[in-house]
């Protein structure tokens, strides 16, 4: 029960969150949008940890890990799909992110010699050719001769290194270290180093007050990242990164929900045919035996 209310959870936030990215591009520098959202997330837990009592110190040998999850997890996946979004649209970027389904098996593989599950497998190219259905209005019409190649890249890179975080989170995880405290001082790191490469690249420092920005921004820190990250990981040290992972195949059914009803979003037949597809692939990841990467 406790591992569907976190997989419910992380499904219903992160398919929500696709829908608020573009409104935090345009007027503010994405590596700036991404250093308010995580520090916004990162005060939110340290305060969350104050109020409630729990350990925020980690042992000296651990931070490691930590800022490396932080590096790859809540800055450079980030950065790039913030970027990837500039250049192709969220459906696309989400239909491309749902392939961290294969990378996270293929990882965990590499990284804890786990086996790779036939299920997993065969869940990812279901969910895979299901997005791809529901999402082929977009597919279908990929131009390469434009900034779609430059966006399509943007977002497979991010895929690939947030996986790459997603083992990072397994081994910080699989140590027992509480996942508040990893997380706070993760985003914290994060967001000094997002303010440190926003200098770098000559970024102007700027904050809109738009209401768009506003609004999308307190969602993305305090419920996209605070609360959903806590739930993910939770759910990694359960059901492993692998299984973990196809919760990205549903995100866009939930951003498609939403659209249905706010602006009247036409479902194709084909699309029909996606979400079954997507159903089944979930069907598969949850009723399979969970395999655990063993401790490093």
């Amino acid at each position: 029960m406790q591992v569907m209310l976190l997989y419910a959870t992380v499904v219903l936030i992160w398919g929500s969150t696709w829908s608020a990215i573009p409104f935090q591009l345009g007027v503010v520098a994405e590596e700036l949008s991404v250093a308010y959202r995580f520090g916004i997330a990162a005060l939110f837990l340290y305060a969350y940890a104050l109020l409630s009592g729990r350990r925020i110190r980690l042992p000296t040998n651990a931070y490691p890990y930590v800022l490396l999850q932080g590096t790859l997890l809540f800055n450079l996946n980030y950065f790039l799909v913030y970027y990837a979004t500039a250049h192709i649209t969220s459906g696309l970027v989400a239909v491309l992110f749902s392939s961290i389904v294969l990378f996270n098996a293929i990882l965990e593989r590499a990284f804890f010699k786990a086996p790779l599950d036939r299920r997993v497998l065969l869940a990812g190219f279901l969910g895979l050719s299901g997005i791809g259905m529901i999402f082929w209005p977009e597919v279908s019409v990929i131009n390469f001769e434009d900034n779609t190649i430059t966006g399509i890249m943007l977002a497979l890179a991010a895929t690939l290194i947030a996986s790459f975080g997603n083992m990072t989170a397994v081994v910080n995880t699989r140590r027992n270290l509480p996942v508040v405290a990893v997380n706070a001082h993760a985003m914290a790191w994060s967001t000094l180093l997002s303010f440190a490469v926003a200098a770098m690249l000559g970024r102007e420092f700027t904050f809109s007050f738009e209401r768009g920005y506003v609004i999308s921004l307190a969602f993305l820190a305090m419920f996209g990242s605070a609360l959903a990250f806590g739930c993910y990981l939770a759910l990694i040290q359960r059901i492993g990164p692998a299984r973990a992972a196809y919760s990205s195949v549903l995100f866009p059914i939930v951003a498609l929900a939403i659209s249905t009803v706010v602006e009247n979003y036409q479902w194709t037949a084909i699309a029909a045919v996606g979400i079954i597809f997507t159903l089944m692939g979930n069907w598969l990841i949850l009723s399979g035996r969970t395999t655990k990467p063993k401790n490093t």
